[in-house]
């Protein structure tokens, strides 16, 4: 008898925590993947295609042509959407030298990536969160300076996403900052996001997330003929490049191999962009960028901060890095002839549904623990309330070792819980929840005594 009492008890137990987690869906991050345009997306394309070629080597001098013309057009955007943002977007070109290296930069440039700073409304609220794009194109040879490189998927695609964010949430306050970024350079081994993510290593910013779009605006394989524009990849690096001897005991011992800081980012884009882009599935993909490849994201990786690449489920190599050319009947080359706009258009969605949640969204709760003092098949967590923002509560999340996604959410206003799952079987982690339901990156306990 006591043993179906307490099994009552326990599944009581469960049952109201749960019912307690209920998703609140923001009518303003609403309103805001609502007003996302194809048509915006395309025209922007078609302004950067205009440039002939944005290679990083090709001209910085010209109004018209080249990659100097294509990053003072974006930082034109950008002043463009300031006036409507009551004095909190600044645009700008950063620019750094870069000199000659004897390997895809043959001689002395000016490298400069377009920057739009939204500053956040809280002066308090010092996070910073990234979105980019590269703005640079390129044809077979990545040094040919000269050759027209459309670069309309890769990565007009990213960039237009990003200018359309811009212009979006520009007119909306939130507490955090967001900075928008096309850089340069990338295909030069991602030279803009190396200046970029050093820069914000020394300065200190503190850099939340960096979301990284490159190429997402192409709906079909080569070679395998799939058509699919209802699903999107996330790359995430699963152990920290940074300081990774420091961490590496404390990774083994916790069993916390798939929970690397960009790990639980890449968690956070699938719940948040599925919550409000409809017929989009986010895929988590376990790597830090593509078989031996690499992205913009990755310099902001090997700096410390939590970044991950964001990406279209099937790549075209027909119309990536080519020279413009017919050949045994196909076209090559990356033309906008090849794109989904609509599929664009989603992709730039799920970005702005992230980034407005999290800049919403107070801080991450602060000294999170989960006591083992005691042998228990109860798991018990506590923690403190986040540096910035005001919580309604908080949300503790659960999944089984094996999942990839965390698989249920509790919610108390408390600072500590107590749970009938044990802590064996189950990893946890803590997010804070706002006022309007916006939450924080999620955080995983350390060991409290």
């Amino acid at each position: 008898m006591k043993k179906y009492f307490l099994l009552a008890i326990l599944t009581t137990y469960s049952l109201i925590l749960q019912a307690q987690t209920t998703i609140i869906r923001d009518a303003e991050i609403d309103k805001m993947v609502k007003a996302v345009q194809p048509d915006s997306l395309k025209s922007y394309i078609t302004k950067m295609v205009s440039f002939g070629t944005r290679n990083t080597l090709s001209d910085q001098k010209s109004k018209t042509k080249g990659i100097g013309a294509a990053r003072n057009w974006v930082v034109g955007k950008f002043s463009q959407f300031a006036k409507q943002s009551d004095g909190r977007l600044t645009a700008f070109l950063d620019t750094v030298t870069i000199p000659a290296d004897g390997k895809r930069v043959d001689k002395n440039i000016i490298l400069g990536n377009a920057v739009a700073i939204l500053k956040g409304t809280d002066v308090n609220d010092h996070r910073v969160f990234v979105v980019s794009g590269h703005l640079d194109s390129r044809v077979t040879d990545v040094m040919n300076r000269e050759s027209d490189a459309p670069g309309a998927n890769d990565d007009g695609s990213g960039v237009a996403g990003v200018i359309e964010a811009a212009r979006i949430m520009s007119q909306y306050k939130f507490s955090a900052t967001i900075i928008f970024v096309a850089v340069s350079g990338e295909e030069q081994s991602l030279l803009g996001s190396g200046f970029m993510a050093k820069k914000a290593k020394k300065e200190n910013w503190n850099v939340e997330a960096m979301l990284n779009n490159d190429m997402i605006g192409n709906n079909n394989s080569s070679g395998t003929n799939i058509i699919d524009n209802t699903r999107l990849r996330v790359f995430s690096e699963v152990l920290p490049s940074f300081e990774l001897e420091k961490n590496a005991k404390n990774i083994r011992q916790f069993g916390l191999e798939n929970d690397g800081k960009s790990r639980l980012l890449a968690r956070y884009v699938k719940e948040i962009a599925e919550r409000y882009v409809d017929q989009l599935e986010v895929k988590l993909i376990y790597r830090n960028d593509r078989f031996l490849r690499g992205g913009d994201h990755s310099p902001f990786v090997e700096n410390g901060f939590t970044a991950v690449r964001i990406t279209e489920m099937n790549e075209n190599f027909d119309h990536q890095h080519q020279d413009l050319r017919i050949e045994n009947g196909i076209k090559y080359g990356d033309l906008m002839e090849f794109m989904d706009f609509e599929y664009l258009r989603k992709n730039t969605c799920a970005n702005i549904a992230v980034l407005a949640n999290l800049a919403k969204a107070p801080s991450m709760p602060t000294e999170v623990k989960i006591e083992v003092k005691t042998l228990s098949n109860f798991s018990y967590l506590y923690w403190k309330a986040p540096l910035n923002g005001e919580v309604k509560g908080y949300f503790v999340l659960m999944r089984e070792t094996s999942s990839p996604v965390w698989e249920k959410k509790f919610f108390t206003t408390d600072t500590e819980i107590r749970l009938p799952y044990s802590k064996d079987n189950y990893l946890f982690a803590v997010q804070s929840v706002g006022l309007a339901g916006n939450e924080s990156l999620t955080v995983v306990p350390e060991i409290g005594r």
